[in-house]
């Protein structure tokens, strides 16, 4: 359900359960925090890209699991499944890419969009599909949606259920980019290469403040901002850049 494989720095993991289009059931939800974690505690890692197979990208939650007399409670479901998804997309200190290659509907929309960069094939789109079934979004999607996108548009689709092309969701600021079917595939594997040879701790930090920024005032944002620095200060890949830039020359980052 979960294929993962190490390239050049890149942690890949792709959604793999075509047959009903990515749709979530326990056994692949805890497939895809075992595999998180492994991105993180790797050091080999330095950027992680989720894409899927075929032409969907995830359809959110298995409604045959959900309705299973037998199956798992939908709290359960949401504490369990879900959730801890969310936080290890926010707490691991590498830059993550969405790679939305179809639709993304429902929880599969928001862990897409709580990642750090979400790019998209242009025949993508994006459905905030809960309100279908009479459920509210979850998946941390009432938080990353409306500072996306904004309240109003956030409302709108999160109460008609609208589907948003992925040109649309450039326009909106909701995704970072969309690509052509044809250049899709090459452009989001350039964009998460270019992530992985990069500062990896700098970015990191950078993705802690823009965590902390959600709740912090200016002044608290300021603290933690000289904290990072003076971190980002003390490490290898600082002095390499410095250093290749009084050399002139192209900087070999290690991540360090």
């Amino acid at each position: 359900m979960i294929q993962y494989e190490i390239i050049n720095g890149v942690g890949k993991i792709t959604l793999n359960r075509p047959d009903k289009y990515h749709s979530f059931v326990k056994e692949m939800a805890l497939q895809l925090q075992g595999t998180l974690d492994k991105c993180n505690e790797n050091k080999v890692v330095r950027a992680i890209l989720i894409t899927a197979t075929g032409k969907a990208f995830c359809a959110g939650q298995d409604l045959g699991e959900a309705t299973d007399p037998n199956g798992p409670e939908l709290t359960q479901i949401v504490q369990e499944h879900y959730n801890p998804i969310i936080r290890k997309i926010r707490n691991i200190e590498k830059p993550i890419v969405a790679a939305v290659n179809g639709v993304a509907a429902g929880a599969g929309a928001s862990i897409a969009l709580a990642c750090d960069i979400v790019v998209a094939t242009e025949s993508a789109s994006f459905i905030q599909a809960f309100s279908k079934i009479g459920l509210i979004p979850d998946s941390g999607g009432t938080f990353f949606l409306p500072r996306l996108v904004g309240m109003q548009r956030a409302a709108a689709l999160m109460m008609t259920a609208e589907p948003i092309s992925a040109n649309d969701a450039v326009d909106m600021g909701m995704i970072y980019k969309a690509y052509s079917t044809e250049d899709f595939e090459q452009e989001s594997w350039k964009l998460v290469s270019k992530l992985a040879a990069m500062p990896t701790k700098g970015l990191g930090l950078t993705k802690r403040l823009l965590n902390a920024s959600c709740s912090n005032d200016l002044e608290e944002q300021l603290t933690i901002e000289d904290e990072c620095q003076t971190i980002a200060g003390n490490s290898a890949d600082f002095k390499e850049g410095v250093q290749a830039f009084l050399e002139k020359r192209k900087p070999t980052f290690k991540g360090e």
